[in-house]
């Protein structure tokens, strides 16, 4: 089991600091928070059951990618993860330059979760229309994919209308970095099955995962892509039992938070990766039945 942090849960200031701890105690990843801007005016949630947002339009909010290679500078093994990157609200020759940037400097520790975002509000600051979006997110990764992997592209689609380009550098991985998908409805399941190579639910109950693992694994197959959708979530428990048992419902990464404030987080971390990181990393993950 891959046992990785999220950082939107400390305190900035503890970013760097916690990272390089994590690199150097063996802990696989690190996840960053992203939105493009947070409107005063906001309604909804991501979370089923939630009426109001569970941020306040004062937030503190970093460029993922600029943070992100500040830290991959200062590491070694540590992967780096977007939890998640609103793809539709920018152009893709922003994101795919900014992804493949970062895969090459930190060569090839990029995880890049993507979602087609909850916050009405912020698609309208940018002029975007939010109804569409799917449709966008769609059109959007395709063609990050194209600029990844092809020597040239061109693109007459709904969303975004180009000549032929090059795209150079190409990613560190190949033929892309490792693509996550957020969500938890059905469009969502769709593309981790169909373009993901993982999925990061926030909806889901932990006994949930293994009928939506089965149904991604399905869709997948159903689409002639080998291999498994990888899954992640935030586990809650940190202890041994806890950790195992998320891998045997199907969940191949665990975000852990082993301490109780910010104040103690890099001491709890010590302790987790001494008393039980190294009895859950060899611990296999369940496949979907």
């Amino acid at each position: 089991m891959k046992i990785g942090i999220s950082l939107g849960i400390l305190h900035p200031s503890l970013w760097a600091d916690i990272t390089k701890e994590a690199d150097q105690l063996g802990i696989e990843s690190v996840w960053m928070p992203e939105h493009l801007v947070i409107p005063m005016a906001m309604a909804g949630s991501p979370f089923a059951g939630a009426d109001h947002p569970p941020i306040p339009s004062n937030v503190p909010v970093f460029d993922v990618f600029s943070y992100l290679g500040f830290l991959a500078g200062q590491t070694k093994n540590i992967h780096f993860g977007t939890q998640v990157y609103n793809i539709g609200l920018r152009h893709p020759f922003i994101v795919a330059r900014a992804v493949a940037t970062l895969d090459v400097i930190s060569q090839g520790r990029v995880e890049f979760g993507i979602g087609a975002s909850w916050l009405e509000a912020e698609w309208q600051a940018v002029g975007l229309d939010f109804a569409s979006r799917g449709r966008r997110v769609d059109e959007s990764i395709a063609i990050c994919q194209r600029l990844w992997r092809d020597e040239i592209i061109e693109e007459h689609g709904e969303f975004f209308d180009f000549g032929p380009v090059m795209f150079e550098p190409k990613p560190h991985h190949t033929p892309w970095p490792p693509l996550h998908i957020g969500g938890d409805g059905p469009a969502a399941l769709r593309r981790a099955a169909l373009v993901g190579d993982g999925w990061i639910p926030m909806n889901h109950t932990p006994e949930q995962i293994p009928e939506a693992a089965k149904k991604i694994a399905q869709i997948r197959h159903d689409a002639g892509r080998e291999g498994t959708t990888e899954i992640t979530v935030g586990v809650g428990g940190a202890g041994v039992d806890d950790l195992r048992r998320y891998a045997d419902l199907g969940i191949h990464r665990g975000l852990v938070k082993p301490w109780d404030s910010s104040r103690n987080a890099i001491e709890g971390l010590k302790r987790f990766a001494d008393e039980v990181l190294p009895l859950v990393v060899d611990y296999p993950t369940a496949l979907p039945a």
